[in-house]
């Protein structure tokens, strides 16, 4: 056992956002940390890690050997080289320790002097012994996560999130050999997919326990063992990976369900024997045995109603059968500069959903913008239908106007008047109170996308151009972006980094790579010959049978009074049972994990 966190609670003024969270970290352990947006995760490892201290609670450690990474670069003005060392690099444990004999030294007082310059004098030794292999283990670092050398002299706030993201990767790397757990805050974010893949692969290789938090769910399923989630302040353990999370979690609720309206049915039922007993035999004390036996009942909490972003993005009128088409085309930023891309040829349909995908700095928002014409093609063709109607979502939403407020934002596109309806639809994507009028510059990454989301559901579009629609999002707001484009009717087009949403969304991709963007016919993981993900998690309606009938279609036998489930892929199934009376709407949803047709067998 490494780590031990025992009813630990946390509360910042009167938020409670930790009521009682419990995890232990064994030795070589990959354990995934997952929850909405606000739910207390960063907070949990900062207190695992004896940054910020519990109210209250019990932490044991057991191993000093940590590796962090946190869910913010380093993006002070301090060279990649200190960043690479600190604060677990060997070199600076070296330096820190000589700094502190020096200290010790011109203080002086009753000190073993011998002792500490012989202490100093090995701690010189030592750093020049490993001064050069310090260096060339630095240097090692970037070069694997795919940084050059001679970046160990920059300075953090010059780069890039991508690269400031890959330098603490680095240390990551420094630090392992040394270290016996990981303990990464989304170690993915801003990372194209290769640098994922290699992360992925390298923490397989490793000794190390990890312990991640994260909302890559194609991450969490390739790394993690158990999933600890947290919720309403409280943490639920999982064995397996996020898919085999997703499906306990369903049964977990459903479990919780069906225990809650026994109670509270065996509950109504003494409370009603008792209320007929006292009424017909008031002179007798038989009523008070039954109400005994009811305050003894065990007493079970009802599931909580979680509240789910709704979207549901309408199609214009559609267009024509081609969107766009690319014949040999060649693409620069501007007139006179090198070629990024060259002998691009694409042709683009009504109704296809197509992913984008390469390595930062290859061309996709290049791609992306050649197609809205932002850019110069410099030789080719490029045809764009009459009746494209296209709405662009920028990952950085340029469109929006930070000094307003969310409900200002919407207004500016239907009218001032309809500031009832602007509500209704923030209050869609879970932003109400504060989140709605105070400026969104003062809002999180996730509650702007969701904004600017909510602004794109105002224009009407026969074509959606995206670029990284789930960065910042938690992952119940990325599986309703994902239910939403899936019965989208016109055509997507989209830039991702996001391989589930790659697999659940997209019939096609394109990889941009060496100059060339190469379309492929099927998902990311058929690309890239991985098994395909033929299950989603999609928000289901709930019907209340009224008459036993059987599901022909899956041999399902339902009899009355049962609940049921129904996703929007599963309707057609149902049909002729809804026709018939046999099954009614209650209004409810939850959500439900259920199979997609594979595109290319159509199984």
């Amino acid at each position: 056992m490494l780590f031990r966190a025992e009813s630990v609670t946390k509360a910042f003024g009167p938020n409670k956002v930790l009521v009682d969270a419990n995890i232990q970290i064994n030795e070589h352990d990959a354990i995934g940390l997952i929850g909405v947006n606000g739910a207390g995760k960063s907070t949990f490892i900062k207190i695992l890690l004896g940054i910020e201290p519990c109210d209250t609670g019990e932490i044991t450690r057991r191993s000093k050997n940590i590796g962090y990474l946190e869910q913010f670069a380093e993006s002070s003005h301090v060279p990649v080289r200190e960043v690479l060392g600190r604060p677990y690099g060997h070199i600076e444990n070296i330096r820190r320790r000589m700094a502190a004999i020096d200290e010790e030294m011109a203080n002086g007082g009753d000190l073993d002097w011998n002792a500490l310059a012989t202490e100093y004098a090995d701690l010189e030794q030592k750093l020049a012994n490993c001064d050069v292999a310090d260096e060339n283990k630095l240097r090692d670092a970037l070069e694997q996560v795919g940084l050059p050398a001679d970046m160990m002299d920059r300075f953090m706030d010059t780069l890039s999130g991508g690269e400031r993201t890959k330098v603490m990767l680095a240390r990551i790397v420094v630090q392992a050999e040394e270290c016996d757990i990981l303990v990464m805050d989304e170690p993915t974010s801003h990372l194209d997919i290769d640098t994922i893949e290699w992360l992925e692969d390298y923490l397989l290789r490793s000794h190390c326990a990890v312990l991640a938090v994260s909302h890559d769910r194609y991450f969490l399923d390739k790394m993690a063992v158990r999933m600890v989630e947290i919720e309403n302040g409280k943490t639920r353990e999982y064995k397996g990976n996020y898919s085999q999370f997703v499906m306990k979690k369903m049964l977990d609720l459903q479990r919780q369900e069906r225990e809650w309206e026994k109670y509270n049915q065996a509950k109504r039922t003494q409370e009603a024997i008792a209320e007929r007993l006292k009424h017909d035999q008031w002179y007798a004390a038989t009523y008070k045995t039954r109400e005994k036996m009811i305050a003894k009942m065990e007493i079970k909490e009802k599931p909580e109603e979680l509240r789910e972003i709704t979207v549901r993005i309408q199609a214009a009128h559609k267009s024509g059968k081609n969107v766009f088409m690319m014949k040999d085309c060649s693409i620069a930023y501007e007139k006179g500069q090198p070629d990024v891309l060259e002998h691009v040829n694409l042709d683009i349909r009504k109704g296809d959903k197509i992913g984008i995908f390469g390595a930062n700095g290859q061309g996709k928002s290049t791609l992306v913008k050649a197609l809205l014409e932002e850019i110069p093609v410099t030789s080719g063709e490029l045809w764009t239908a009459p009746g494209n109607k296209v709405g662009y979502y920028s990952q950085h939403h340029e469109e929006l106007d930070l000094r307003l407020s969310a409900e200002e934002q919407l207004l500016v596109y239907m009218g001032k008047e309809r500031r009832a309806e602007a509500r209704q639809m923030l209050a869609r994507f879970l932003l109400v109170g504060d989140a709605v009028d105070r400026p969104m510059s003062t809002l999180s990454g996730g509650q702007r996308c969701r904004v600017a989301l909510a602004v794109l559901l105002m224009k009407e579009t026969n074509v959606l151009i995206l670029d990284e629609p789930t960065n910042y999002l938690d992952i119940p707001a990325r599986h309703a972006i994902e239910e939403a484009l899936n019965e989208y009717d016109g055509t997507i087009i989209t830039v991702t980094h996001d391989r589930y949403f790659l697999d659940s969304v997209c019939t096609s991709v394109i990889e941009v790579k060496d100059g060339r963007a190469i379309p492929y016919a099927g998902t990311y993981s058929q690309m890239k010959g991985r098994p395909n993900i033929t299950e989603i998690v999609m928000d289901a309606d709930e019907y209340r049978v009224l008459a036993p009938f059987t599901n022909w279609a899956t041999g399902m036998k339902y009899k009355k009074g049962d609940r049921v489930l129904v996703a929007p892929n599963e309707l057609e199934n149902y049909q002729w049972a809804i026709d018939q009376g046999k099954v009614k709407k209650t209004g409810g949803r939850q959500r439900k994990k259920v199979a997609v047709k594979d595109p290319q067998s159509g199984e």
